[in-house]
């Protein structure tokens, strides 16, 4: 069992917590999830990318949106319940390596808090980070205080200019790439459609450009196929060859038409969640 030691509620529908889960937090690295179960051995497995840990007071921090039965159950769970299991960490970690010029990572909603990690472990090797974040307006902005405390250069889009500048995430990303200094890779994890005009926005700049995936996904060890993606005309799996990948080659209408496939089913269970919580 893992016990949940702190909650904070984000924005709408996003939660924040820190669960104790020492042996996560012990060998995880930016870039990589974790699959939750909830309470039972039947129970439904979704993944959640670590958004932060401390190896040395043992804790991971997962944020979640709860957009289906599995993400309401956990968000109703309160400080010193538990989540009956954890497995990870998992996927390839990211690549972070030592550039010459800014890196540039651009969060898109819920996506902004994976990034957190990838941000501190560029700046911890010396990489100067410019940061990316958006929403659709100010409310629903998140980890905007821990991004300007770490980041070299914060930049805030909101669809409706309620913070920050209005516009979408590809703005300041060609405003760069045009710029004198052009950044020296591209990371952007968020919604698909965002990552898909991302990777528009840098390639015909050549700038190197990754994003993290979150396909469906059942086992998250390669076992199932079910978060499999076209990626340079390969099948890949996004458990174990990903959750990162270069982003001029993934097939994101492919993987969009995918992910939609047990919307209805998704919806169905979250009324009927809805309904035996009230």
């Amino acid at each position: 069992m893992f016990k949940i030691l702190e909650k904070k509620q984000l924005s709408a529908d996003v939660y924040y917590m820190k669960i104790e889960a020492p042996e996560i937090a012990r060998n995880r690295k930016a870039g990589q999830f974790v699959i939750v179960q909830i309470d039972t051995e039947f129970g439904e497995r979704v993944p959640l990318t670590i958004a932060d840990a401390n190896a040395k007071e043992g804790w991971m921090v997962l944020v979640f949106q709860a957009v289906g039965a599995t993400t309401l159950k956990l968000a109703q769970k309160n400080v010193g319940d538990s989540v009956a299991a954890v497995l990870g960490p998992l996927g390839t970690p990211s690549i972070v390596e030592k550039k010459d010029a800014p890196v540039m990572i651009v969060g898109g909603g819920i996506g902004v808090a994976p990034c957190y990690p990838i941000v501190q472990a560029h700046k911890e090797i010396g990489n100067k980070v410019v940061v990316v974040i958006c929403a659709r307006n100010k409310d629903l902005l998140i980890f905007e205080d821990e991004m300007r405390a770490i980041a070299d250069e914060l930049i805030v889009m909101t669809d409706d200019g309620s913070a920050g500048r209005q516009g979408v995430s590809t703005v300041p990303v060609i405003e760069m790439c045009e710029s004198q200094c052009p950044p020296a890779e591209v990371i952007a994890i968020g919604p698909p459609i965002m990552m898909k005009f991302v990777a528009k926005a840098t390639e015909p700049f050549k700038i190197p450009t990754t994003v993290s995936l979150n396909t469906i996904m059942i086992d998250g060890t390669g076992m199932c196929g079910g978060c499999r993606v076209s990626v340079g005309g390969e099948t890949k799996f996004v458990c174990v060859d990903g959750p990162e990948f270069d982003a001029h080659k993934v097939d994101f209408d492919n993987m969009m038409m995918r992910m939609k496939s047990y919307k209805a089913k998704e919806a169905e269970d979250m009324h009927k969640c809805r309904i035996g919580l009230n």
